[in-house]
């Protein structure tokens, strides 16, 4: 609903300051629609733009050869891997964590360790997870194994044995100069088999212990899909978005077979070849009625305290980043976070989207993507409407700003606006009748 703040703000001005901004769009989905919606202009101009909603190829490419101006913006920070490649993002958990621990902030550093599963690094690790993996092998444990470069559920599978990787795994230099000191021939003639087939690298990955007691609903695995809008990293400044949605599997979980990717992984990628796939729905349940539903069936401070402890988990995400990830002024990121949610209401971080799909495949698919997108745009203020010192714009609800945290007062109902209605509507019209009486005020001499 950005035009309450066209009409009644920007229309004050002499010039429409929509009309002047000018944008660039790799995509032709979502937010291209939103981006003409706001009346802005599209060019095909290389540096003469005000906003570039662009791929991550053309940040790794183009960006550090090319100078901006103070005002023009891009969707990705130089080095946004940091934190959404798979095992970027642990490695920055952990060394936080350890960070924390040698400061003495003990809870800080409770907080890193809870943000993700017990997780490495192959092959660089595999010692290492060899070991784990024997002390938990008598408890049952099942793990997963994730290849680094890949999103929509391509390459992962889980195992519970380690004879079911023998054939990826790689094998390590370390055991190599073992047996070359044993068996010099035997290494000699290994070494030469290995030249003469040319024999590639395995792939990199992450193996993680495979959550085998999440939350179901309707007997059927789920994760929750939320959006985070990160502004600056220097200030760290960070906006939550109200709505969301729930991703099921369409089979019913069991771990009778952890062979069966339509009962584990609830991508939608994986699900729509599913003979059971609705399509109406797309296997999403939106944010809000799920959050509503959690209240209805558990202990209502528990579900309060779930939505606090995730918003938890994306803030020290981010944290953990913050001195790594480029600061620069000219950036934004809109992520895709995905959260599992354990039986006992505990939240894990799965991974973190870059480039989460904005290519709607139902209508209240769409209708909430294209809220989002919008208010992204107003949260960034090409147009110069907002004062700065806003909590909430549209469906966005401030989490972290100045080494602080924003949220509900103290004695609120919910510890969390996560999941609530998303009022947007009705906050971005008190919002422009706020600033438009501001923008009078200005205009009197």
């Amino acid at each position: 609903m950005s035009e309450y703040l066209r009409r009644r703000v920007g229309a004050q001005r002499d010039a429409p300051p929509w009309r002047e901004v000018t944008f660039r769009c790799s995509f032709h989905n979502t937010i291209y629609d939103v981006l003409k919606s706001r009346g802005y202009k599209e060019t095909d101009a290389e540096l003469d733009w005000d906003v570039f909603w662009c791929d991550k190829e053309w940040i790794h490419e183009v960006f550090d050869h090319i100078h901006l101006q103070p005002h023009q913006k891009v969707n990705h920070f130089r080095n946004h891997y940091e934190l959404t490649r798979k095992d970027l993002m642990v490695k920055n958990i952990k060394r936080a964590q350890r960070q924390a621990q040698r400061d003495g902030l003990v809870e800080d550093a409770r907080r890193f360790s809870a943000c993700t599963p017990l997780t490495f690094f192959l092959p660089t690790e595999y010692a290492m997870f060899v070991e784990e993996f024997k002390k938990q092998q008598a408890n049952g444990a099942i793990w997963i194994m994730k290849p680094i470069g890949s999103a929509q559920g391509k390459g992962i599978f889980l195992f519970d044995k380690l004879g079911q990787i023998s054939n990826w795994r790689q094998r390590p230099a370390w055991l190599q100069r073992d047996e070359e000191q044993k068996n010099p021939r035997a290494a000699a003639r290994a070494k030469a088999d290995e030249e003469e087939e040319e024999r590639k690298d395995p792939e990199p990955y992450v193996v993680q212990r495979y959550l085998s007691d999440p939350l179901l609903i309707g007997g059927k695995k789920f994760d929750l899909r939320l959006y985070v809008l990160v502004t600056s990293y220097a200030p760290l400044v960070v906006y939550m978005y109200r709505s969301g949605f729930a991703r099921f599997s369409h089979s019913r979980f069991s771990m009778d077979s952890i062979s069966d990717p339509m009962v584990h992984l609830t991508n939608v990628a994986v699900q729509k070849h599913s003979e059971h796939y609705d399509e109406k729905r797309g296997g999403k349940w939106d944010l809000h009625s799920m959050k509503m539903y959690l209240l209805a069936r558990e202990d209502p401070e528990k579900v309060n305290l779930l939505f606090r402890e995730i918003q938890d988990v994306i803030i020290y995400s981010l944290l953990s980043v913050q001195k790594v990830i480029i600061q620069d002024k000219h950036c934004f990121e809109l992520y895709g976070y995905d959260i599992m949610i354990s039986a006992d209401l505990k939240p894990w971080l799965i991974e973190v989207n870059a480039s989460p799909s904005l290519t709607a495949n139902t209508a209240d698919d769409y209708a909430m993507k294209f809220a989002l997108l919008d208010d992204t745009l107003t949260v960034l203020d090409l147009e110069r409407y907002l004062s700065g010192s806003e909590s909430q714009i549209g469906g966005f609800d401030l989490l972290y700003r100045g080494g602080s945290r924003v949220g509900p007062a103290e004695g609120a109902l919910y510890r969390s606006y996560l999941g609530c209605h998303n009022n947007r509507q009705e906050q971005l019209c008190k919002l422009s009748l706020a600033l438009a009486e501001e923008e009078k005020r200005r205009a009197v001499p």
